[in-house]
């Protein structure tokens, strides 16, 4: 039977159709809004999975070309692997989803999102995290808080809920907000300099906008949820734990205090080493509770060393950043690079400047095509110290250069205020947390040090969050290390520059984020980012004026577009030819404009006055240097500009009574001519006489 929904939501339909499709999975819900419809299947295991200390949760966001009409390209004509995108999206409904499941649930859980259909007025991105909670609350995974996301927008001061189209190009801001009914559960936001203030009530705007969605998923849930099931959740042997307390409490705590993290690290080693030696024998097979017990512990210690004691691992106070350093230009040949250091996490940024034929072409569901700036992350085992084999980029790595990426967006120049293709790579060298927010300063400095004209510097901070077991105490911590990000409740990265906020990504591990935490994070995270910012400054105070001599120089220049086929030339011979000869790379608009760069200026130079040659017009009462082309009986065809040629007429060519036209020019003479007229057909008609009298008239 198929049960079905129906509600609206800032003026347009939101609908979930339950049963009758899917019927093997757990829950199966087509779930739109609008013309936009996820299918969103879930299924767990029966069992808990043995021999892990972590919810095994996986969440796929699947894109169909067909939802928007496409075939995909390439010689393999259906979907590949996910798009960063994509990827991008499915973490953004597992930060959001993960937090609501019982304490101690080790079930395999599987949700997986497929973009059937799309309506460019209604993001499916958003409508998965609300398509992911409502499937979840109507099956009988013991998944019971629903959750809802909107998206707002900012157009003339006044906050749109769920822009559309048009609404989207014009907005300030794109800010994601998710909320349960009492606190925030996870915020992704991008904004053109926004200041806190405005961000606030943005959230604030969002969280409210939640509570029907998510009335709407209580609704669906009394009518057609099924009844939920009892979990066996995990949970520690009494045994275990009380003996590992009392034999070591007092040697986590000793080697908690130590301020110095590898000291730390290694009598937490030795601490380990001994609890293992000590109950071999008698907890034998136990070791997942031995482990569990002693990451209890620690962060038991962590929390207390912070809440009771109100100091921090390494004795910082809690709006207190770490030591800073800065440094540009340490690699000879790249064209830009920052090494930006902060306590013991080291990111270095390097900047590639590329013509504009190096865009990044992409094949995806939504409407842009392609992007001219690219950051990319790479985070190598050797930055935590460890030893694991080299792979390609994990979702992970994925997300935090897709975040450092829209933190310096709003910043770059245009594309005919700096017509150049822009890649940053940031290489994490050493990460003792907010790696992601370092690459942001990172690459602040990689780009002004590749000469990149940014509106004004951005940099990046990591706030974080301690709480007592029962939430009734909280300390917002600025720029958390990797200590306070394990044991801590929240991370919550904000970057900006000192004009407002970029990009704003918040995760919790707690059931959400109170009114107080959300506002004193923003807050103190601009406070923190001011003390960046002049430590920048200190380092690169402008951009370089002018690019590395290693970078391509590019000019533009624009032509008249009915020309484009002229330069180009039959099968691409005219311009295959100019770039043989000039060694530059030369790429055209439709509308006429003309980019052409190469390392060699001199070549981009010739490039230029051979394109203007040949889409240049000549004009009426112009003078020329032409070359004689051709002699008749009856005047001299000269080429005023590459492939345009007229007549000097014999009575033309000198103030004197010319006879013959060989006595006064031959073929391949060089020669001053006036254009005297352009008739109808397009016929140049020249004068030597009158370009001659010109040039004495000017010399006296």
């Amino acid at each position: 039977m198929r049960n079905e929904l129906r509600t609206v939501i800032a003026g347009r339909e939101m609908k979930v159709q339950f049963g009758g499709f899917g019927m093997l999975s757990n829950a199966a819900t087509f779930f739109s809004y609008g013309d936009t419809v996820i299918l969103t299947n879930v299924n767990a295991s029966e069992e808990p999975r043995e021999g892990i200390d972590f919810f095994p949760l996986s969440v796929e966001y699947e894109e169909r070309l067909y939802s928007v009409g496409k075939i995909p390209g390439g010689f393999v004509k259906r979907e590949g692997r996910p798009t960063d995108k994509a990827i991008l999206h499915g973490r953004a409904v597992d930060r959001t989803i993960r937090p609501l499941f019982p304490k101690g649930y080790r079930n395999d859980v599987q949700v997986v999102c497929t973009v059937v259909s799309v309506e460019k007025d209604n993001i499916p991105e958003i409508l998965a995290i609300n398509a992911a909670s409502m499937a979840l609350l109507l099956s009988s995974i013991p998944y019971t808080i629903p959750v809802a996301g909107v998206q707002i927008g900012l157009i003339d001061g006044k906050f749109i809920l769920n822009p559309n189209s048009e609404e989207r190009k014009l907005t300030e801001l794109d800010l994601t907000v998710c909320a349960t009914e009492e606190k925030v559960m996870m915020i992704e936001a991008g904004g053109n300099e926004i200041d806190e203030e405005t961000m606030i009530n943005a959230i604030e705007f969002g969280f409210n906008a939640c509570q029907d969605i998510i009335a709407f998923q209580k609704e669906a849930q009394a009518k057609f949820g099924k009844v939920k099931d009892t979990p066996e959740l995990y949970k520690v042997d009494e045994e275990v734990e009380k003996d590992v307390k009392a034999f070591a409490t007092d040697m986590v705590k000793e080697a908690m205090y130590i301020m110095d993290k590898d000291e730390r690290n290694e009598a937490m080693s030795a601490v380990n080493e001994k609890v293992f030696a000590e109950f071999a024998e008698k907890h034998e097979g136990k070791e997942g509770d031995i482990k569990e017990v002693l990451y209890t512990m620690q962060k038991a210690v962590v929390r207390h060393m912070l809440l009771k004691d109100k100091r921090r691992p390494d004795g910082r106070a809690f709006d207190e950043i770490r030591p800073l350093s800065c440094e540009v230009g340490i690699l000879p040949r790249t064209h830009g690079t920052g090494l930006f250091t902060r306590g013991l996490t080291q990111v270095m940024t390097v900047a590639t400047l590329g013509s504009v034929s190096e865009v990044q072409t992409l094949d995806g569901i939504d409407e842009a095509e392609s992007k001219r700036y690219m950051h990319h992350y790479n985070f190598p085992a050797y930055s935590v110290g460890e030893v694991r084999p080299l792979r390609g980029p994990g979702r992970r790595e994925i997300g935090h250069g897709a975040l450092a990426e829209r933190a310096l967006e709003p910043l770059i120049p245009s594309m005919d205020e700096f017509p150049y293709s822009i890649r940053l790579v940031s290489e994490v060298l050493s990460s003792n947390g907010s790696t992601s927010q370092a690459s942001v300063c990172g690459s602040t400095l990689a780009l002004l040090d590749a000469g990149v004209p940014i509106k004004r510097p951005a940099a990046g901070i990591a706030m974080g969050l301690i709480t007592s077991e029962d939430l009734t105490e909280e300390e917002v911590l600025t720029d958390i290390q990797g200590i306070e990000d394990f044991f801590g409740d929240m991370d919550f990265k904000v970057a900006g520059t000192e004009k407002g906020i970029t990009s704003i990504q918040v995760d919790t591990k707690l059931k959400g984020l109170s009114n107080y935490v959300v506002k004193t994070a923003i807050r103190n995270a601009r406070k923190a980012r001011m003390v960046i910012l002049d430590k920048i400054n200190e380092c690169i105070d402008a951009p370089r004026e002018d690019v590395s001599a290693y970078a391509p120089k590019t000019s533009i220049i624009k032509i008249n577009p009915d020309k484009i086929r002229e330069v180009i030339g039959a099968g691409g011979k005219v311009i295959n030819k100019i770039i043989e000869d000039t060694g530059v790379k030369i790429d055209i608009e439709e509308d006429g404009t003309v980019f052409v760069s190469s390392v060699d200026h001199d070549g981009v130079n010739e490039a230029i006055k051979i394109i203007e040659g040949i889409t240049k017009e000549a004009e009426v009462g112009e003078v020329y240097l032409g070359k004689v082309t051709k002699i008749t009986t009856f005047g001299a065809f000269v080429e005023v500009l590459p492939g345009k040629e007229g007549l000097v007429h014999i009575s033309k060519l000198a103030k004197e009574r010319v006879n013959k036209v060989e006595d006064v020019v031959s073929v391949g003479d060089e020669i001053l001519v006036k254009v005297t007229e352009i008739d109808s057909q397009g016929r140049i008609n020249l004068s030597r006489k009158d370009a001659l009298a010109e040039k004495e008239e000017n010399n006296e």
